[in-house]
């Protein structure tokens, strides 16, 4: 009773936010939170108008940390502004809005019953989670092999392949050993990490929490011996890996994952970019696996209720516009369009709706334009993160044909042929805001309009 409760009185909105690592969850959980309690920074966000009000309430998950909303939205309006720290474990916000109803039926009946309460409650998990759910489908030895052959080359699993290539894992389980090959595995993941490939999982290795030091987490992929027997090392790694499934990975889809209706998946594209094609091809790669584990497909009235919700709208972000001029965000998107070609086709195939949209969730800099040897230059401003000064960048241009990049990318190229991308990290900016404005962002809005403004009518 409670679904139809829900679905006859006080809608739930359940709005998944992920994102590969340094994507920006936190910051765009912030700023959309801020631009829906103060709305005047949301032209393009249609329901606007309608929003008699909006308020934060305790959320309906008693067992789940809270958002930490006030304290990130301090770090990032306060008099010295700092990028608030990153998403270390799931967390949920609820955020009620008093909506009119819209059309001539709803204006008429919110004429006689007034504005109705529809919540928007906003769960925050790390990427890193999100590409576990890949593993389900896979055995140790299919897991093993694949993650062997992908990361034989990279400059950060060198150690670790020396050492998996010299087990024997056909040899009686030593626990010292095995805590060794985990230790030195998880120093490749963060090391991967670091260094912008998007591929690193198990996820928990990099975010262990409670289970730090534990049995399931005490893995790692090795060669297949020609024999596995009992008691083995090999044997020990497979019934590990397969706990982790149940035991972690499981009860993150049952528990949390499977209850969205509505996602955003961050990405920070121009980072990949500027790491270059192999980066950018794991990228398009990453995103293209994980997307069957949303289950999309369209929310009907009686399948929600009784079936479980199905993710029915799907939103592909390529985060930091502010780093490129305007001029560039239609290039940013048509590449991130061709990125997720293949996740978006099978999206659209189960009937979910998917976009990919450039956007801002905080704008850190400001646009000039200058003239450099006769030529007309369009930069970005902003305060870098390290020094603390201004500086004007220069990114590269974009290409027009998105092929440009995803073809050396598919090819393996060690670099780009013909062009220089760069990336600079700036500080938030010291902001003053008129009352009844949210933090400045670039399309921000739009995003809001495309996830929610359907479901509050």
């Amino acid at each position: 009773m409670s679904g139809v409760s829900e679905a006859l009185f006080e809608p739930v909105i359940r709005l998944g936010v992920t994102g590969l690592s340094r994507a920006g969850k936190t910051v765009f959980i912030t700023s959309l939170v801020a631009n829906l309690l103060d709305r005047g920074r949301m032209p393009q966000f249609s329901a606007a108008p309608r929003i008699a009000s909006a308020f934060l309430q305790p959320q309906p998950d008693d067992i789940l940390p809270r958002f930490d909303y006030e304290t990130h939205l301090a770090a990032l309006t306060g008099a010295a502004p700092h990028w608030p720290a990153s998403t270390r474990a799931i967390s949920e916000l609820r955020l009620s809005l008093r909506v009119q109803p819209s059309g001539f039926f709803g204006g008429l009946w919110g004429g006689l019953t007034g504005p109705r309460t529809i919540h928007l409650d906003i769960i925050d998990y790390p990427g890193e989670w999100l590409l576990d759910l890949a593993l389900m489908g896979k055995t140790y030895a299919d897991w093993s092999e694949a993650t062997l052959e992908r990361i034989a080359h990279r400059t950060q699993a060198q150690g670790f392949m020396a050492q998996a290539r010299a087990e024997d894992a056909a040899l009686r389980l030593d626990e010292p050993r095995a805590q060794s090959l985990a230790a030195n595995f998880t120093a490749y993941l963060q090391a991967a990490r670091a260094a912008g490939w998007s591929d690193c999982t198990p996820g928990r290795f990099l975010l262990p929490g409670d289970l730090a030091g534990s049995p399931v987490l005490t893995f790692a992929p090795l060669p297949k011996p020609a024999s596995t027997p009992r008691g083995s090392l090999w044997r020990e790694m497979d019934r590990r890996f397969e706990a982790y499934k149940s035991r972690v990975v499981r009860p993150f889809f049952r528990d949390h994952f499977s209850r969205i209706d509505r996602q955003i998946v961050l990405m920070d594209v121009l980072g990949a970019i500027h790491a270059g094609p192999m980066a950018l091809e794991d990228m398009r790669r990453t995103m293209a696996e994980i997307l069957g584990a949303f289950r999309p497909g369209q929310n009907g009235f009686l399948s929600s209720i009784l079936l479980g919700k199905r993710v029915d709208k799907i939103l592909f972000a390529a985060t930091k516009a502010d780093h490129l001029h305007h001029s560039q965000h239609p290039r940013l998107t048509a590449i991130t369009e061709a990125l997720l070609r293949d996740a978006r086709d099978r999206a659209a195939f189960s009937g979910a709706q998917t976009q990919a949209m450039s956007l801002a969730a905080l704008r850190a800099t400001v646009e000039e334009t200058r003239n450099h040897g006769g030529d007309t230059i369009d930069l970005v401003r902003g305060t870098l993160l390290e020094t603390g000064k201004q500086a004007a960048m220069f990114a590269g241009i974009l290409p027009d044909d998105p092929n440009h990049l995803l073809g050396p990318a598919r090819k393996g190229e060690a670099a780009w042929l013909d062009a220089d991308y760069s990336v600079m990290s700036f500080a938030p900016a010291r902001l003053t805001l008129r009352p009844g404005d949210g933090p400045p962002h670039i399309r921000l809005d739009r995003a809001a309009e495309f996830l929610l403004t359907d479901r509050l009518g």
